[in-house]
């Protein structure tokens, strides 16, 4: 059963480029390339840590010699630590893209939650992370990667976690001319899968840039949505067509990857090959992504091989 999205019980606010509220913390970590250029930051980047605590994580966002850092680190218990000012560049994009954008570092705040990230299962059904710390079921969430096709095994986010990453999302939009919140996964999805499907990404996004889903699609923070624009896309329907005047292809399944040279254009139709999320794999004269919102299902079926 789907549960409304945690909201903050805080409200934060920017305070020469601090953060300034309930449950939070600065502790400096020297790992900066300098300040932003005028006008930035413009974009969000949410990972998680996989680390064993929020301690550990900070204290190696912290040191010189890791040569990693991050804005801001958000315990499970709901616990900020800011670890750097919001107008200096932090080291934790790493090689990444967007938008024909490179070295996303130079454009977003990092924010690093704390969560073990992708588990695994042995034989006796023990869930372990992969330092070797033992999760009960009720912090495992099964689910599909955005970047992935088959589901496995992800740490829950807690709902505190979630609510104050909400909050600090929330603040730094009201500060900052954000235009894009993204996960790592969205900008280097060839090396990094966080923050994974445990974390309500799509939601989060939608709420603060009120952009992709409507508030009644909302479920909670499994990071899946079971209708898009009131209808189920099923691969099973086999065909589509496009009702927008044009639409973008990409070679991946969010807008992090790159486009396919051409558009596709109203009334073109377009063969259902895979989905993820509302993201749909499709086939015409090429192979690409398209937003599921922008294509309707027809009654035909394909012919059999």
């Amino acid at each position: 059963m789907s549960t409304a999205f945690p909201l903050s019980d805080v409200d934060y606010v920017i305070k020469s480029h601090l953060l300034e509220g309930p449950h939070v913390t600065f502790t400096p970590s020297p790992n900066t390339s300098g300040n932003f250029e005028d006008g930035l930051p413009d974009t969000l980047v949410i990972h998680f840590t996989a680390g064993s605590s929020l301690a550990s994580s900070v204290k190696v966002m912290t040191e010189p010699s890791s040569k990693v850092s991050a804005h801001f680190a958000i315990g499970r218990d709901g616990d900020v630590v800011q670890m750097l000012p919001t107008n200096k560049i932090a080291w934790h994009a790493g090689e990444s893209h967007l938008l024909g954008r490179t070295d996303l570092n130079r454009y977003s705040i990092g924010i690093e939650l704390d969560n073990a990230g992708q588990l695994t299962r042995n034989g006796s059904g023990d869930f372990r992370t992969w330092f070797g710390k033992p999760c009960s079921e009720n912090e495992v969430v099964f689910a599909v990667h955005r970047n992935q096709t088959v589901k496995t095994y992800w740490h829950k986010y807690t709902d505190a976690q979630i609510a104050r990453t909400y909050a600090v999302c929330k603040a730094l939009c009201q500060r900052y001319h954000i235009k894009h919140i993204v996960g790592h996964e969205e900008i280097a999805p060839v090396r990094k899968v966080d923050p994974g499907p445990a974390f309500p990404l799509d939601e989060l996004r939608a709420r603060l840039l009120n952009i992709g889903l409507k508030p009644a699609e909302f479920v909670g923070h499994t990071n899946k949505v079971q209708t898009v624009s009131n209808r189920t896309v099923n691969a099973a329907a086999s065909m589509a067509s496009v009702n927008a005047s044009a639409l973008n292809v990409r070679t991946g399944p969010n807008i992090a990857f790159d486009k396919v040279s051409g558009e596709v254009h109203k009334g073109d139709k377009l063969t259902i090959i895979d989905l993820q999320g509302e993201w749909v794999k499709v086939s015409y004269t090429k192979t690409g992504w398209v937003n599921s919102r922008y294509i309707n299902e027809v009654n035909e079926k394909l012919p059999r091989k």
